[in-house]
Order: C-alpha cells, then structure tokens, then sequence
C-alpha cells in the first residue's frame, strides 16, 4: 500500500476520516505496543469505525518502548531533548521521505514554497545536540531553499543581524526560525527593526531561562523586533507533521494532521469546543510508528478550526516545545 502517496493527497475530511480508520486498523495489529495497549483496554479493534472510538497511545510510551508498526530497520532515530539523567523519547523512523514529505508539504499549504525564502535558523540547543528531528527538518528546508545566505546560526548575533540587513535591502522574504529563548537572547541584547521578517518561535525554555508565557514572549518579540506578529511551530519529536501559527497563538493543521481536545479527568471523553483539556493528536505521517498521540499539553479548539496550546498538565516534565500555562 502506498501509504505515502494517500496520506499527502488527502482533499477532504472524507478521505482524512477514512484513511484514519484504515491506519488504526493497520497499527492495531502491527504495532506490538500499541495492540498490546488496546488489549489492555479491552478495546475490540473491529467495532472501531469511527475516529471518536479510537484509544490514544499515552506520549510517554515513546521513553519506555520501541513504537513501530513496521519491522523495516529505522533509517534514524530522532530524540527528544532532556535533563541529565532524565528519559528521553525515541521514534524510530523507517522512511525519511515520508517525513520529508510532511514538513515540505506542511510548510507549503501555509507558507507556499520554500524556494520563495532564505531560512535562517537560530536553534543553540538543537544544534548542540544529536537526533533532533527539527534539525534534520531545518537541513533540508535550507538546502531546499536554494539560497546561498540560508544557514544555522548559533551565538553569532551579530552576523545574523548583518545578514537580514542585507537581505531586506533587496526584498528578499525571509524566515528566522528560532527556540524562544535564543530569540529572547537576541531581543533583549539587540533593538532591532526585522519588520517584513517572518519570525518563528518553535518554544522551549527548557531550563535556559525562566519560563513565560507565549503571550510575554510574542509581545516582547514584537516590541523588541519591530514585527506586528510573531509566528509559531507546533512539533515534537513523536510526531512527523507540524502546525503552524501566522499570529495570535492559534494553530492550523495540515490536512493529514488533527487535534482532539479530551476530557482532563476522562481520557476517553471529549471536550466540546471552546472547552480546554488534554490534546490528542492523530499524525497519519506517523503510520510506521503510532498515529493516536495523548500528549500532556494542554489545549483547546476553536470554532473554525483552530487551536491555542495553553500550557502542560502539572506533573508532566517540561519539554522543549511549550512555554507555561496561561489561562
């Protein structure tokens, strides 16, 4: 079955509805952890039909167990970053064109092609470390950009300020992609005018500084850059799709990508919209390891179909990607 080719040419909600059926009927039976997590639940896989009946695997799986669906050998493994001594997750990746599919077509239905921008990305933390999956994905969106002043910036601020000076000389659009508290480095240290300059925050804190609220950050960002909004990358490492966010924290999904808001007491139940709770996520780019992801952010929907992530349930650990609650 040509998985790669059905889940990136999903048109409607139909067909995402459908195909979601489909990949949980595959994982059910072909990932060991996942049909063992269903058994448990005494959930009988042919009765399910419809995406309201479908169990989400827990996130903290992916630091316990190998989540695959598939026994072809994992190309990489992609890591989460951690605290020394701390778990970290894996998610082993069979098929590195499927997710270079889902970032450069994620991109793509909201920034339009790539080859339009130099991509600048200012990711310390990332960098100096291996197994980052946003790394791997910022390679390629450099490469493919085409434009010999993209690259990766690290502590060199004033480089990265000559470079985007030069390049709004000659209108050129430009993405600066940044962990919120490299930009934060950068905004208190530098007064700066990046208007016209798409700036992109992915979170994370982690322990570099203290923790914020994203509506702190984007206001300082925008006070200190001279930016109307600050944009906004919703991804982790147990995923391989990533929503994005032009403004006002609230974030869009591709058209293979969906996110459930569920009951914070009742895993299984849902909220309605407008309500905040527990975010599920269904990836179907994740059909080789596990689709159904109950992550510990916390989150809510809104009416035309986008989300705000809100923060992280209290006894979870922090984790790269999110800033603190905000209510």
């Amino acid at each position: 079955m040509n998985w790669k080719e059905r889940i990136f040419n999903i048109s409607n909600n139909e067909e995402f509805e459908k195909l979601t059926i489909e990949v949980f009927q595959y994982q059910a039976k072909n990932n060991k952890v996942y049909k063992e997590y269903l058994h448990h639940l005494n959930c009988n896989i042919n009765s399910v039909n419809q995406i309201c009946q479908i169990p989400f695997l827990p996130i903290e799986f992916f630091k316990s167990h190998k989540i695959t669906s598939t026994s072809v050998t994992a190309k990489v493994i992609f890591t989460s970053s951690g605290t020394t001594g701390s778990l970290t997750s894996r998610h082993f990746v069979p098929d590195l064109g499927i997710y270079e599919a889902s970032f450069t077509k994620g991109f793509e239905q909201y920034y339009h092609s790539v080859k339009d921008y130099c991509i600048l990305a200012l990711l310390p933390s990332y960098l100096e470390r291996e197994g980052s999956s946003l790394i791997y994905m910022m390679e390629h969106m450099i490469k493919d950009s085409n434009h010999p002043k993209s690259g990766f910036y690290l502590h060199n601020h004033e480089e990265l300020i000559a470079t985007i000076s030069e390049l709004k000389k000659s209108n050129q659009k430009i993405l600066l992609l940044g962990v919120s508290f490299a930009l934060l480095d950068l905004a208190e240290k530098y007064k700066l005018d990046f208007s016209d300059v798409i700036i992109m925050e992915t979170g994370g804190m982690k322990g570099r500084r203290k923790e914020i609220t994203r509506e702190e950050l984007h206001a300082f960002l925008c006070d200190r850059l001279n930016v109307t909004e600050v944009h906004s990358e919703y991804g982790m490492t147990e995923l391989l799709s990533q929503a994005y966010s032009k403004g006002n924290s609230l974030f869009h999904t591709p058209s293979w990508m969906k996110i459930i808001i569920r009951d914070t007491y009742d895993p299984f139940s849902y909220e309605k919209i407008g309500r905040s709770g527990g975010v599920n996520v269904i990836d179907l780019a994740n059909v080789h390891s596990c689709a159904f992801i109950e992550t510990q952010d916390l989150g809510r929907m809104h009416t035309d179909g986008s989300f705000e992530i809100l923060g992280r349930f209290d006894h979870s650990d922090i984790r790269g990607c999110n800033l603190l609650i905000n209510e």
